[in-house]
């Protein structure tokens, strides 16, 4: 009976260490930091990833994140500085720097640490677009701009860039970097790590529109704008396309001008060269019968063009006596 009692005591005994060495024992991983509480207060810090003891029964432990949480904002309205109202979606990337801070400022909770981010974000997305334009909170979304730069001699090819006034200037274009919204939201955080132990990584637009009873509005609006710029860029190739007709009706005008007058010139010289070998032949006496003789034959033939003719001649007509050589 003794024996079996020591064995039971024996066995009571190994369970109970084995319970004591279990329940002291603490397994750190690498994304999460330890808390070792003692009657509530924070004792210790592990922040190395491995196995560490406690006390059983008197220190308890408290898990804290390590890695970089998501937080996903709830969307809200800002107002810009020129009172237009925008629809902000962006999330926030944010971790633990100092678990002891964390642990006293927040509890250590995730949850009173998003609570906290979501006001924070919140003023500083309100301070940063409540200093912007509608225009320039749209701009700067990527954090890039292209602009029209004039040309110079190193330029290669001309280029046209339309504003947004719809304006057409002449040059190049490059793409430059402006400050990002955010970085102006981040710029406008306050020292959230010396607070509560926590660091904001990032704060990611997702989503930046128009609230939906001015979506209408504005759509409609930059259809008109968009319809006016487009009659206007239609009657100035219109009114480019009449300067190049009028032009070109002009030297088309002047070039039939030019040539008339040239042929009008050709001609004369014809007729002028011609009359001159008239007056050469008949000035010849060797010639002067040959052509005088067919001058007649023409003249006939010209009187007797069309159908029922008869050439009636006087006796002492040259022509008459070129066909009867007895009437002279």
């Amino acid at each position: 009976m003794n024996k079996i009692v020591k064995r039971s005591l024996i066995g009571a005994a190994a369970v109970m260490v084995l319970f004591l060495v279990l329940s002291s024992m603490i397994v750190t991983y690498d994304n999460e930091y330890k808390l070792i509480r003692q009657f509530g207060k924070v004792q210790r810090v592990i922040s190395e990833s491995g196995i560490s003891f406690k006390i059983p029964l008197i220190q308890t432990v408290n898990t804290i994140p390590r890695d970089i949480q998501l937080y996903d904002l709830a969307p809200s309205d800002v107002i810009t500085s020129d009172k237009k109202t925008m629809v902000l979606d962006s999330y926030v990337l944010w971790r633990v720097t100092d678990p002891l801070k964390f642990a006293q400022t927040l509890s250590g909770s995730v949850v009173n640490a998003e609570n906290r981010i979501d006001t924070v974000i919140y003023n500083a997305t309100k301070n940063a677009i409540s200093n912007m334009t509608q225009e320039e909170v749209i701009r700067s979304r990527d954090g890039k701009l292209t602009v029209t730069l004039p040309l110079d001699e190193e330029s290669s090819g001309n280029n046209l860039s339309v504003g947004d006034d719809g304006t057409i200037t002449e040059g190049r274009t490059e793409t430059v970097n402006i400050k990002s919204l955010t970085e102006e939201i981040m710029d406008n955080l306050n020292d959230v790590d010396s607070q509560y132990g926590i660091e904001i990584v990032t704060v990611e637009v997702k989503k930046l529109d128009l609230p939906d009873d001015n979506k209408e509005a504005v759509y409609t609006r930059m259809i008109s704008e968009r319809e006016n710029i487009a009659a206007q860029y239609e009657a100035e190739g219109k009114a480019a396309a009449q300067v190049i007709k009028n032009t070109t009706d002009k030297e088309v005008a002047i070039s039939l001008s030019q040539a008339e007058a040239e042929a009008e010139k050709i001609i004369a010289e014809g007729e002028a060269e011609y009359m001159r070998i008239l007056s050469d032949a008949y000035n010849d006496p060797d010639r002067s019968e040959f052509y005088t003789f067919v001058r007649s034959l023409d003249a006939a033939r010209n009187s007797l063009e069309g159908d029922n003719k008869t050439l009636i001649l006087d006796a002492q007509s040259p022509l008459a006596q070129i066909f009867s050589p007895d009437m002279q």
